[in-house]
C-alpha cells in the first residue's frame, strides 16, 4: 500500500472516525483505524463494535492498494502536527507503516487489516432520504432529553419512528420528554420504530454538517445505517421496547399562557441562581396576564421574577426542575411559546406558540 494526500483532505474524516475510537479497549485493534486504498480512493474506518464509521477521500496521485490498520489517536496527533499546507506520503513497509512529510518521518506499528471487525449486514427493511439539515435539526431539538446511564436501557437512547410518511424522534428520562417530526415523504405504510443508543446519535449529529445534502437512511433488523458522499455511519440498535410516548402526551390542559421566549428563558435562568443546587426546583404562579417566579434555597435565600404572559384564567401554582425548562426554552427558535398546564400534579406540554411539529412534556415537582 503506498499513497500521497494533502494534510487537509485526510485530517477531517481521520478526525471523525477516531471521534468513534474508544481509547480504553479490551482488544487492542479496536484502538487502529483501518485504512484500506482501492482505486482512486482512500477510506478510514473506526468502530467500537457499537458503532462503526467509514470516511471516504479521493486520491489525486496514483495510489498503490492495500489495507492496515495503525493507532488512531497517534495518526491523527501527527497529523495535526504538520503544516496545514503539508503533503503527506504514506507506504507499509515490514508490517510498519512509514509516514513522510517534508522533513519529518514517523513509523507507526500495524495490525492486520483481518483482525478488523466490522459491523454485520443485516437485511434492511426500510431505507429512505432525508435533507441532513432536517434530520439534524430533529436530533438537536431532541437529543439534550436522552437519558444517559438509566437501568432503563432503553431510554439511554432515541426513538426514531416512521409513520405515514412523518419521521420523528423522541427522547426521555423519565422526568421529561422531547419529540420532534418532519413530513419525509417516506413511502411506508406501517409504523416502523428503532432505538438508536446515545452515542450513535451524538455520532451521527456531528456528521451532519452539509446545509445542502441528502443523508440516506437504512433501518434494519439491528442495525441503523446513515450514508452520504463522504461517510458511511452504522450503529447498533437498543433491544428493547420504549415507553408509549403517546400516552405521556398530557391531553385536556385547560390553562394555556403564552409567553416570549427569550424573556422566560431569561426569568427562569436568573431565577435558578438561587434554587435549591441538588433539585433545581422553582416555583411557578400563575394568574391573569403574569407568571411568577419564585426560588429559595437552604441557605434561606430568594429570587423572585414576574413575566408577562397570556393568560386568562384560574390562578395555578406548580413546581419545575428549573433545568428542564430551560433545556426546553434553549432548543426552540420561535419567538413565542405555549405552555399547557391543567394542575399542580399533572406535566406540563411546553410547544412554539405558531407550529406544533416539537412538543415537550415536563413533569412537575413537589415543592
Amino acid at each position: 500500500m503506498h499513497f500521497t494526500i494533502q494534510r487537509e483532505a485526510l485530517l477531517k474524516p481521520l478526525q471523525l472516525v477516531a471521534g468513534v475510537v474508544e481509547r480504553r479497549q479490551t482488544l487492542p485493534v479496536l484502538s487502529n483505524v483501518l485504512l484500506v486504498v482501492q482505486g482512486q480512493q482512500l477510506s478510514l474506518s473506526g468502530t467500537d463494535l457499537e458503532v462503526e464509521l467509514v470516511g471516504r477521500v479521493s486520491l489525486e496521485e496514483p495510489a498503490e492498494p492495500g489495507e492496515i490498520t495503525v493507532p488512531a489517536r497517534k495518526l491523527m496527533d501527527i497529523c495535526k502536527s504538520l503544516s496545514s499546507d503539508a503533503l503527506i506520503d504514506m507506504r507499509v513497509d515490514d508490517q510498519k507503516l512509514l509516514i513522510k512529510s517534508g522533513r519529518s518521518r514517523f513509523t507507526l506499528s500495524t495490525l492486520p487489516a483481518n483482525d478488523f471487525p466490522s459491523v454485520e449486514e443485516g437485511p434492511g427493511s426500510l431505507g429512505f432520504s432525508v435533507a441532513q439539515s432536517k434530520l439534524r435539526r430533529l436530533i438537536e431539538r431532541t437529543g439534550f432529553a436522552m437519558a444517559q446511564q438509566d437501568v432503563r436501557y432503553y431510554l439511554n437512547g432515541m426513538l426514531l419512528e416512521v409513520n405515514a410518511g412523518v419521521l420523528r424522534a423522541v427522547a426521555t428520562d423519565g422526568h421529561r420528554l422531547a419529540m420532534c417530526a418532519l413530513n419525509a415523504g417516506i413511502p411506508h405504510g406501517d409504523r416502523h420504530q428503532v432505538i438508536v443508543p446515545r452515542k450513535g446519535i451524538l455520532e451521527l449529529a456531528r456528521l451532519l454538517t452539509d446545509q445542502d445534502g441528502e443523508v440516506a437512511i437504512t433501518l434494519g433488523q439491528h442495525h441503523i445505517r446513515a450514508t452520504t458522499g463522504e461517510f458511511t455511519f452504522t450503529s447498533k440498535l437498543v433491544d428493547g421496547k420504549f415507553p408509549d410516548y403517546e400516552r405521556v402526551l398530557p391531553r385536556g390542559g385547560d390553562k394555556v399562557a403564552i409567553g416570549d421566549r427569550q424573556q422566560l428563558r431569561e426569568a427562569f435562568s436568573r431565577t435558578a441562581i438561587l434554587s435549591n443546587e441538588k433539585y433545581r426546583g422553582i416555583r411557578l404562579q400563575l394568574e391573569n396576564g403574569l407568571l411568577k417566579l419564585q426560588a429559595n434555597n437552604p441557605e434561606q435565600e430568594e429570587a423572585e421574577e414576574e413575566v408577562v404572559v397570556e393568560y386568562q384564567g384560574s390562578p395555578l401554582e406548580i413546581g419545575f426542575n428549573v433545568s428542564y425548562l430551560l433545556d426546553v426554552l434553549g432548543v426552540m427558535s420561535a419567538e413565542q411559546v405555549r405552555l399547557v398546564l391543567s394542575d399542580a400534579n399533572s406535566s406540563a406540554l411546553v410547544q412554539e406558540a405558531d407550529n406544533d411539529d416539537s412538543s415537550y412534556v415536563v413533569m412537575p415537582m413537589r415543592l
